[in-house]
């Protein structure tokens, strides 16, 4: 929150697009339109877990999304451990911060995808 508590949030998403992929998106929204996005974020169906930051990387809050169940819980797990320092969720960041974009977009890089055995046992 701001000084005044206004809000000024970056909401990030990591989106289910396929067992070796995940998409992160970032959004930055001040008020009212903030918590739109949030609880936008919160309710899509491909959300595996979402987050909120201030613009100095406070974690303020986050939880995993409707697309959680997508996923194994190993992989939730370790998601959830590893957001805050991935190199694209704080690339992603950078550029909300320093207000060049408002909204961005990228495959997540991560070396914790799940493993196609680990798919299997989860049917």
């Amino acid at each position: 929150m701001g000084f005044f508590g206004g809000k000024d949030w970056n909401i990030v998403a990591v989106l289910f697009e396929k067992a070796e992929l995940y998409r992160v998106n970032g959004n930055r929204g001040k008020g009212g339109e903030a918590v739109t996005m949030r609880d936008n974020v919160k309710n899509f169906p491909r959300t595996i877990y979402w987050a909120v930051f201030d613009q100095k990387r406070a974690f303020l809050e986050g939880a995993p999304g409707p697309g959680a169940g997508i996923v194994p819980a190993a992989v939730l797990k370790q998601l959830i451990r590893d957001l805050p320092t991935n190199a694209t969720v704080q690339s992603i960041l950078a550029t909300l911060e320093a207000g060049k974009e408002l909204k961005l977009s990228k495959g997540m890089e991560w070396n914790g995808y799940p493993l196609p055995e680990s798919l299997r046992q989860k049917s």
